[in-house]
C-alpha cells in the first residue's frame, strides 16, 4: 500500500466542485447516517476516489461498501475509539475465518480474518468544511501497525500513538489504514458535515463470498 506510514493521508481537492454536488445531489433523500446499498446507482460518481485507491492499493482496488455520514445541529452525535472490524459481503456464506454476522440496513456483515482488513483502504469524500470546531474524524497515528487491539487497550493505544484532527474542505479525501484506530466527537459549533465513506478492497473473498460491492 503506498499510504503515509501514519496511516492517514490527505488528498486535497481530489473531488472538483462539481462531482461535490453531483454527490450531495445523489445523497439528498438519504437518511443521515446509512450503508449506501449495492446497485444504488452511486458507483458512476466516484471516478476520482477510485482512482486515489488504485493508486494507493494497486489496479484491482475497487469499491466494495459505502456509508453516509451527516452530522448537523440537529444530529450532533459521538462516537467513541474503535477500529472498523466489519466488512459488507452480498450474502452470508459460512466460511473458514468469518463470523459474528449481522445485517445492517439489509447487508450481510462479518469480521474477516485480520489480513482482509490490514490489506483494505478507507476513503472519505468530504462534502463539507470540516474544520476543528466542527468534529473532524480523529485517529490514532501508526496504530492500524499494532494488529487487532481488544477494547480494553484501545485507550492506552491512543496514548501511546497520539491523536491527529483530521480537518478538511470541501472535495477534499482522507484515506486511511482500514485498521486505524479513530473517533468522531460532539461538534462544538455544529453545522452541516457530509462524508461519504467508501471501503476499497483489491482482494477477492474465499468460499464463495462475495463483497457487496455499491
Amino acid at each position: 500500500m503506498n499510504l503515509h506510514p501514519d496511516g492517514g493521508q490527505l488528498f486535497a481537492s481530489a473531488l472538483a466542485p462539481s462531482e461535490v454536488q453531483a454527490l450531495r445531489h445523489f445523497l439528498i433523500d438519504r437518511s443521515a447516517n446509512t450503508r449506501v446499498r449495492p446497485g444504488s446507482g452511486l458507483a458512476p460518481l466516484l471516478g476520482p476516489a477510485d482512482a486515489l485507491a488504485r493508486h494507493l492499493l494497486g489496479a484491482a482496488a475497487r469499491p466494495v461498501g459505502a456509508k453516509y455520514f451527516d452530522k448537523s445541529p440537529d444530529r450532533n452525535w459521538a462516537l467513541g475509539w474503535h477500529q472498523d472490524r466489519t466488512v459488507p459481503v452480498r450474502e452470508r456464506r459460512d466460511v473458514r475465518g468469518f463470523s459474528r454476522w449481522t445485517f445492517k440496513a439489509g447487508i450481510a456483515h462479518c469480521v474477516p480474518p485480520f489480513e482482509y482488513l490490514a490489506r483494505s483502504l478507507t476513503l472519505r469524500l468530504h462534502l463539507d468544511e470540516v474544520g476543528e470546531a466542527n468534529a473532524p474524524l480523529l485517529v490514532a497515528p501508526r496504530s492500524h501497525r499494532l494488529g487487532p487491539i481488544a477494547e480494553r487497550e484501545i485507550l492506552a493505544a491512543v496514548e501511546r500513538c497520539g491523536t491527529l484532527s483530521c480537518e478538511a474542505a470541501a472535495g477534499d479525501i482522507w484515506a486511511y489504514a482500514t485498521l486505524i484506530l479513530h473517533a468522531s466527537p460532539r461538534a462544538a459549533e455544529p453545522a452541516r458535515r457530509r462524508v461519504l465513506q467508501i471501503l476499497y478492497s483489491a482482494e477477492d473473498l474465499p468460499g464463495g463470498l462475495e463483497w457487496a460491492g455499491i
